[in-house]
């Protein structure tokens, strides 16, 4: 058998890397979505289905909300903190305004600070990674239901925090292919 040319066998090693590093590029951001679940990296919270019950203790949850450039909102949640019990279901609300004259669709990410008790807060149902589109003037109510997990107070770095931020950002939503990429990311 005769092998091909070295031109040949260099081009066919350069399109696998090509093919390689285009396939490792759409898997980058599910992958770190996973890592970051997981760890609670960056502030990255946890998903779970239902709370695990009040241990008696509260912590308070300030709320945050952001508008990036370009999107034409009004986006706030609608008490700015809450006091809730650890391990206890809890649920907050944030009002979007379309201010534009025109529909306009968007998309929320999210973190908590302290970044490190990110694997202690965690969403039931949260409308993050969801593209919202508001016809012009329109507002909506987006509820996101969540608790922070009594394992917080199992953790020296973590049991004396008083105070974790959820914060979430909005950015437009140029095509419903990025919503969609982003929703099966989280």
């Amino acid at each position: 058998m005769k092998w091909p040319s070295r031109n040949l066998r260099v081009a066919i090693l350069a399109g696998i890397g090509v093919c390689s590093m285009t396939g490792l590029g759409f898997a980058a951001v599910p992958l770190y979505r996973m890592f970051c679940e997981a760890t609670g990296l960056n502030g990255t919270t946890q998903r779970g289905l239902r709370a695990p019950g009040s241990v008696g203790q509260k912590i308070t949850v300030a709320f945050d909300s952001n508008v990036a450039k370009g999107i034409p909102w009004k986006f706030q949640p609608e008490r700015r903190s809450d006091t809730i019990d650890i391990g206890g279901r809890d649920m907050a609300f944030f009002t979007a305004t379309n201010t534009s004259d025109h529909e306009v669709s968007g998309t929320a990410t999210f973190n908590v600070t302290p970044t490190y008790v990110g694997k202690y807060f965690t969403k039931i149902q949260c409308f993050c990674f969801t593209q919202q589109t508001l016809k012009p003037g329109e507002t909506v109510r987006m509820p996101v239901i969540f608790y922070v997990d009594p394992k917080i107070l199992d953790d020296p770095d973590a049991r004396d925090v008083q105070e974790i931020t959820l914060s979430y950002t909005f950015y437009p939503a140029e095509s419903p292919a990025i919503a969609a990429a982003a929703a099966k990311a989280n």
